[in-house]
């Protein structure tokens, strides 16, 4: 088995241009580079050779989250050289383990599609608190416009930019599917007056926002429903859906798409923020096993064709890939500052295991955006009801940038 990691990591190593050593367990080290390695991965245990040569990449980051593999050195870099690499390829096993995991995990199901959000949603405010923006806590990618120099700020920057683009306005109706903790509601409601009401399977960040809608006093202006994001019982002014569409599932993209456009009025603009890929790929099975139960990536080309045959024209496409590096970047370097403090909210449940996979995600992530290999993308997309006139939407972007739109903004703000 060892021979068979050996060969492995070998050609990972001729093909990457980060230096590293691997040490392996019971004696033998190899290098890729004459220079000092960046990372060392250290074989503690023999275990590790057979569930590699089983289950490739999956089976080397599960051996590391179990310790029968260290990561000494930079992880990011780690993860950077196994995508250059290529060590994340096709494998048959993994293949069979995403299949079974469809049947069992699917979405399909309202149910099911709950306690898959809460797997991951339902880990406790205090915990996001710690590595997400302040006091916004938005949980999806933010935007890095030149000379963004915060976390906070390019989340500011991604809510107004999608405000912009949906044309928000004081005393329209909006709906943020999706609202996770929040922060696009209330940032929405005092800086563009708008009645938004956010929808949301988790229930502790339901009881949460509520609890802070009520603490400000917005009960007239705000509210959150506790139930599955295809539970269409109105309709908006806008939609804004940020971060929702990889929880569909594998089959249903067209049902959730066609929910959008239901909880919109005729006319209506809509936002769809989401992870796409470009091209037709499996969705990779490390996030759908230890991140997010029966998530998958949708292709752009399979959502537009959803689009169009929920009705929806689409008015323009956004790629943010970029963006989303940095986001996790940041949210990775937090994430290991408070480690200590995040540990101590609840030790059993935030073990070293739990902070293996958690920071395998959040550096993994962020280069996979970054790779120029890479398939995975940040698409916005703005849509509206039917077809959209001179009157309902600009006819060119630069409503986006200019200086009037700040103006506007500011408006909104006092009329707010």
């Amino acid at each position: 088995m060892r021979f068979l990691v050996e060969s492995v990591l070998h050609k990972m190593g001729a093909r990457s241009s980060v230096p590293f050593a691997v040490r392996f367990a019971g004696g033998g080290e190899y290098r890729n580079r004459a220079e000092p390695p960046v990372f060392t991965l250290v074989f503690r245990s023999a275990a590790a050779y057979a569930r590699i040569a089983a289950f490739g990449h999956v089976g080397l980051l599960e051996s590391y989250f179990d310790g029968d593999l260290d990561v000494e050195g930079d992880l990011a870099a780690a993860m950077a050289a196994g995508l250059e690499g290529g060590v994340a390829g096709v494998n048959p096993l993994v293949g069979v383990r995403n299949r079974w995991h469809e049947l069992r995990f699917s979405n399909r199901n309202w149910a099911q599609a709950k306690k898959n959000a809460e797997f991951h949603y339902a880990l406790g405010t205090e915990f996001y608190r710690y590595w997400l923006d302040d006091p916004l806590m938005m949980y999806t990618c933010a935007y890095w416009k030149e000379g963004t120099r915060t976390l906070e700020e390019a989340q500011r920057n991604k809510i107004e930019h999608v405000a912009r683009k949906l044309r928000l306005a004081p005393g329209e109706s909006a709906v943020d599917i999706g609202s996770g903790f929040g922060g696009f509601m209330f940032h929405a409601h005092e800086k563009f007056g708008v009645n938004v009401a956010g929808i949301n399977t988790t229930t502790s960040q339901v009881e949460m926002v509520r609890a802070e809608i009520a603490r400000r006093g917005l009960e007239r202006s705000l509210e959150v429903i506790d139930t599955d994001f295809r539970d269409a019982r109105r309709q908006y002014d806008k939609v804004v859906s940020i971060g929702t569409l990889e929880h569909a599932g594998r089959d249903q993209l067209d049902e959730v798409v066609r929910a959008h456009a239901a909880f919109l009025k005729p006319g209506g603009l809509g936002m769809l923020h989401f992870i796409g890929h470009v091209g037709h790929f499996q969705t990779e099975f490390f996030i759908r096993r230890h991140i997010f139960p029966g998530g998958w990536i949708p292709s752009l080309a399979h959502t537009l064709a959803a689009m169009e045959r929920a009705g929806l024209e689409v008015l323009d496409v956004e790629n943010l890939r970029r963006h989303y590096a940095l986001t996790l970047d940041a949210w990775g370097e937090r994430f290991d500052r408070n480690w200590e403090k995040i540990r101590a909210l609840d030790p059993k449940r935030f073990d070293e295991r739990f902070r293996r996979v958690w920071r395998a995600y959040l550096y993994g992530c962020a280069e996979m955006f970054r790779s120029a290999k890479g398939y995975t993308h940040l698409f916005q997309i703005v849509f509206s009801k039917g077809n959209a006139t001179r009157q309902s939407y600009p006819m060119s972007r630069e409503f986006l940038y200019e200086q009037r739109a700040h103006r506007e903004d500011a408006g909104a703000q006092r009329a707010a």
